[in-house]
């Protein structure tokens, strides 16, 4: 199963590890960190031109290199949505 996460992307429920908020998640040096290092090894992919309201993390099954996508949808939206395809 596949979990859209907006503007017709879509990624394999077994890829994925976590789905995070943007601004919760953000306010921590910890997280800032491993996305500025994410970014700078060009692991970081936008699902939108919008300002991102969560991320998430996956293994990308083609290079096996841990990703982050961010989304325009809230964690409530995708998490609803990962549930009614069973992710837990």
């Amino acid at each position: 199963m596949y979990l859209h996460i907006g503007n017709q992307i879509n990624i394999r429920e077994k890829d994925i590890i976590g789905i995070f908020d943007a601004d919760g998640t953000t306010t921590s040096w910890i997280t800032r960190k491993f996305l500025s290092e994410a970014q700078r090894r060009e692991l970081v992919k936008a699902a939108n031109e919008e300002i991102p309201k969560s991320f998430i993390l996956y293994r990308d099954p083609a290079s096996g290199k841990y990703m982050v996508y961010f989304s325009q949808l809230s964690t409530s939206a995708l998490v609803g949505r990962a549930e009614g395809i069973g992710i837990q």
